[in-house]
């Protein structure tokens, strides 16, 4: 077989080296009689490392296909043909032909590495546990009834849990709706999901922020859709770049965190929110919100979503309590025209036949108490002093080499680095020191940047994870 690796291609030299060697056994290039080459004389043919033929044949072997026996060399497996047991399935060929898309790297990365290291986590989009009103929803559990059916709930969810979010979203964010129209889901990200699958087909082009969290989500590549990019300022996108996307690709629906925006902490201007809802009207283009921090306004003025404008029903609107109650609850919501909620209530039903009902209870007991407003005002007073913290450290480590605006509600911080950087580098270096963050890249075309979460340590960790930040930059 006339046979080279492709150093140009995205696969892995060990992955195409092992579907060489399966190739060649299935067509009789290696026969079964005799001894497949050595490591070192397939990595002298080909010119790569040894160890990457023995990643290769370590994946041969791991699906059956070859036998390594000491002081035999490698042969091919006797039970590929069948002899004494079936062929083990070549899983990793299907794990790259599935249609859903993994997560990036980097962001598989970031979670492995919390998982598995002590790291002062400047990266996770949560709140910290002891932001969480434990005393509140322990109170629920344990000293009132559970009121509901452990079996099958309501398909658009838990009845109860819908009013209760009505009179929330009526009173907290000007948002007018019957409970008819909401969809409860594992969730915002299981909502966004539900938008893309069912409402969008392949092909589709979308309007996204950049930089945004979407941008890393493969869910929109998965749905085999177009995605157009809309910088954001410090007042978030500008009307005239959708429609100026919108005249040259047609777009479909537009996807917007307009309350501050993740990452750049950008709150969407008044004027703009107006225009853009002018555009959806006149060109007839949904909206949808992703709206989980208009309830942490730090200076307590309201930041009524874009949906509490929305007279003609051009918004799909998209909350959950994970940003601020408990992301583990997993309450998330849908609010929109009563048909798109049917559509995508039987979506849900298909996945996982509906919410839990022990968890919507709770959510629905926590909501209808007096503890929501007062852990919302404990909430917003400690995000405010830990942006506080991240920005008076900031300015004491890196002051001439950073850049940043001061965001005025949500959890996050985009930070551009001033001179030029190693992206790779300072990351991995960052986390050798023992802090971690999401890089800029993965969240938009801008690799000058970094994203810093201030929700999930307290002030102190803060404080040491710039100064340990710092001391990577340094260094690279």
């Amino acid at each position: 077989m006339d046979w080279k690796p492709d150093r140009k291609a995205k696969k892995p030299i060990y992955k195409q080296l092992a579907e060489y060697i399966e190739n060649g056994i299935a067509d009789g290039s290696f026969p079964p009689d005799r001894p497949l080459p050595s490591e070192r004389q397939l990595a002298d043919q080909f010119g790569i490392n040894r160890s990457t033929v023995v990643a290769a044949y370590d994946e041969l072997e791991s699906n059956g296909l070859i036998e390594r026996r000491r002081g035999s060399g490698t042969t091919i497996s006797k039970d590929i043909w069948g002899m004494t047991k079936k062929r083990i399935p070549s899983w990793n060929r299907y794990i790259e032909a599935g249609s859903f898309l993994p997560n990036l790297p980097v962001m598989q990365r970031i979670r492995k590495e919390m998982g598995e290291h002590n790291l002062i986590n400047l990266a996770s989009g949560e709140l910290s546990d002891d932001l969480f009103p434990m005393a509140p929803l322990q109170e629920i559990t344990m000293s009132r009834t559970f009121k509901g059916s452990l079996g099958y709930d309501h398909p658009q969810g838990s009845e109860a849990l819908r009013s209760a979010i009505a009179k929330h979203v009526i009173e907290k964010r000007g948002i007018e709706v019957n409970p008819s129209s909401i969809l409860i889901t594992s969730g915002a990200q299981q909502a966004l999901h539900l938008v893309v699958q069912c409402l969008l087909k392949p092909g589709d082009a979308i309007a996204m922020e950049d930089p945004s969290y979407a941008y890393s989500l493969p869910v929109f590549k998965s749905a085999g859709l177009r995605p157009f990019l809309l910088p954001v300022d410090k007042d978030g996108v500008n009307p005239d770049d959708v429609l100026a996307l919108h005249k040259k690709h047609r777009i479909k629906m537009i996807f917007l965190n307009p309350a501050f925006q993740n990452p750049t902490g950008a709150y969407l201007h008044p004027q703009r929110r107006k225009r853009i809802l002018e555009i959806s009207s006149e060109h007839g283009i949904p909206v949808v919100e992703d709206d989980p921090y208009s309830l942490t306004s730090f200076s307590r003025e309201d930041a009524s979503p874009l949906k509490a404008m929305d007279f003609h029903g051009n918004v799909l609107y998209i909350s959950s309590l994970s940003k601020i109650v408990a992301s583990g609850l997993r309450i998330g919501w849908i609010i929109g025209p009563k048909p798109v909620i049917e559509r995508l209530s039987d979506a849900k039903q298909q996945v996982d036949f509906g919410h839990g009902s022990f968890t919507q209870w709770i959510a629905n007991e926590f909501l209808e108490s007096d503890h929501f407003d007062a852990h919302i005002n404990h909430l917003v007073e400690e995000l405010k002093n830990r942006r506080d913290q991240i920005v008076i450290s900031l300015e004491s480590f890196l002051k001439e080499q950073v850049e940043f605006t001061t965001p005025q509600g949500g959890i996050h911080l985009w930070c551009k680095i001033k001179n030029e950087f190693n992206e790779t580098k300072l990351f991995e270096e960052s986390i050798k020191i023992g802090v971690i963050y999401v890089p800029g890249s993965t969240m938009g075309t801008a690799k000058e940047y970094v994203r810093f979460t201030y929700a999930k340590e307290k002030q102190p960790n803060i404080h040491k994870g710039i100064s340990r930040f710092a001391e990577a930059l340094k260094s690279v």
